[in-house]
């Protein structure tokens, strides 16, 4: 699963591979790596297509079983990575926003979808001055859901600053003027 310890040491490991081979000296290495991990996607994602077109020829049993495999997160990052996801992008990224939303309802904040078009979603969130706290929890969700998506845009997530009037601050007296709210008449 994406958050197991063991999945993270995997993609460690392929970062490390990574590396090595940038590193290498031989442009013609960094080529034929490059090459052969392009090669082998491409065989993985024909394998994948399918698997996914012989489940669909199965009828209602065999969408059930893509709708399963859609809905596990380890498949479902691999279907995004080979652009084979059962559902679609923007139905994804809705799921998301629901989850957020449910997360979200104890401290009084929503999301909703503005737009979303080739890819970029445009959020806004409404916080309560939670801004910067909600705004993780949405971009957790989202990314979760649809890492496929080119660009998350969250409005109202910045952190508000309530307006102060200076007379506040001076304790109710401003260049030894009595105000208002000073009591002073």
């Amino acid at each position: 699963m994406p958050g197991t310890p063991e999945f993270q040491r995997r993609l460690e490991s392929i970062e490390e591979v990574i590396r090595q081979i940038e590193a290498a000296g031989d442009p013609n290495v960094r080529t034929a790596a490059r090459e052969l991990v392009q090669l082998v996607m491409e065989l993985h994602g024909t394998g994948l297509e399918r698997i996914l077109e012989i489940l669909r020829s199965k009828g209602e049993s065999g969408q059930s079983a893509i709708d399963s495999l859609g809905r596990d997160e380890t498949v479902s990052s691999l279907l995004v990575l080979y652009g084979l996801h059962p559902v679609s992008l923007e139905e994804r990224v809705k799921e998301a926003i629901e989850k957020a939303n449910r997360q979200m309802r104890s401290r009084s904040a929503t999301v909703e979808l503005l737009g979303m078009e080739d890819g970029a979603v445009h959020l806004h969130l409404k916080a309560n001055g939670q801004g910067p706290a909600l705004k993780e929890v949405v971009e957790a969700a989202v990314y979760q859901v649809a890492p496929d998506i080119t660009s998350l845009v969250i409005d109202g997530a910045e952190e508000k600053q309530g307006f102060v009037p200076l007379e506040m601050l001076v304790g109710g007296s401003l260049n030894g003027h009595a105000t208002a709210n000073s009591g002073k008449t």
